[in-house]
């Protein structure tokens, strides 16, 4: 089966292609840069080189596909809400006129609620251009990335802090996103399933921050705090860390969605949804190294 990912840069896509290529499937990347992909074309994958919101590039990648991996982009852009949800609008298009079987489209927990999600606001749409375009589609809602703590490194390497606007006793489904590739690889070359569905993706437990204190302090043997502030007080920190202030907006309409209960997972938990990487596991090969090359650059 021919497999098509657009996003072969990041965590996931990256991992996904890798596993994909083990497994000896045939596959197609879209990259802006053929160097960056090179160790993939290298295992056997194709590359077109180009963007995704370039209808010919779209068309160059598809012809010849089974099956489509679509991986919205993180936000980049003022207009990224717009811009995402009409570009999945053109990849569906395309993916229908080149016969494309199925497509793993990953969203995210939340993307049910639609706009005012923050950068989630636009998976509702991007789901549903995909499913009004090919037959079979598995939308995959995975959890919390427990990558998302390292944007935390700063803090913790010099408070031994996360300091967010979320509350400390809200659980969450953390999920690594080795898993969530995991789950997107067995899901592509599964040839069983068929319509439209979706596929909760939700780590091995829902934690709060207050668990989460308890076991960087173990992982890291020093004292971890997790600090609950105002959105007020995040919005200044990441414009203080630099942040760009539309993705400063996009963040902090998505932290009061998690205030006000629309970012909470649709999907039941369930042996399906449950994945195996703690967040003990990859504090401990992921965080931990962050933290020691936080430290040693700060000397």
């Amino acid at each position: 089966m021919h497999i098509v990912i657009n996003t072969p840069n990041g965590n996931i896509g990256r991992n996904l292609a890798l596993r994909l290529l083990e497994a000896g499937e045939s596959l197609t990347v879209i990259s802006r840069s053929e160097e960056k992909v090179a160790e993939l074309v290298k295992r056997g994958a194709k590359v077109v080189v180009g963007s995704t919101d370039d209808a010919a590039v779209l068309d160059r990648a598809f012809s010849g596909a089974k099956a489509v991996f679509w991986l919205t982009p993180p936000p980049a852009r003022p207009d990224f809400i717009e811009w995402s949800e009409g570009l999945a609008r053109l990849a569906a298009s395309k993916a229908k006129a080149h016969g494309v079987a199925r497509v793993v489209v990953l969203s995210s927990i939340g993307a049910q609620s639609g706009r005012g999600t923050g950068p989630v606001g636009g998976l509702l749409a991007v789901e549903e251009a995909f499913k009004a375009a090919v037959s079979d589609v598995t939308i995959l809602r995975p959890g919390y990335f427990m990558e998302n703590l390292l944007r935390e490194v700063p803090a913790l390497a010099g408070a031994g802090a996360i300091y967010l606007p979320i509350p400390a006793d809200r659980k969450l489904p953390f999920v690594a996103t080795a898993d969530i590739a995991r789950k997107a690889a067995e899901v592509l070359r599964d040839s069983a399933w068929k319509g439209h569905r979706y596929l909760g993706i939700h780590g091995p437990q829902s934690l709060a921050y207050t668990d989460v204190e308890k076991l960087l302090t173990e992982v890291l043997g020093r004292p971890v705090r997790y600090v609950q502030v105002s959105l007020a007080d995040a919005r200044k920190g990441m414009l203080g860390a630099g942040v760009p202030g539309f993705l400063v907006d996009m963040l902090a309409e998505m932290y009061q969605a998690v205030l006000e209960g629309r970012m909470d997972p649709l999907e039941a938990r369930s042996p399906e949804t449950t994945t195996t990487t703690t967040l003990a596991w990859w504090a401990k090969e992921v965080l931990v190294p962050a933290l020691e090359q936080a430290r040693t650059t700060a000397a």
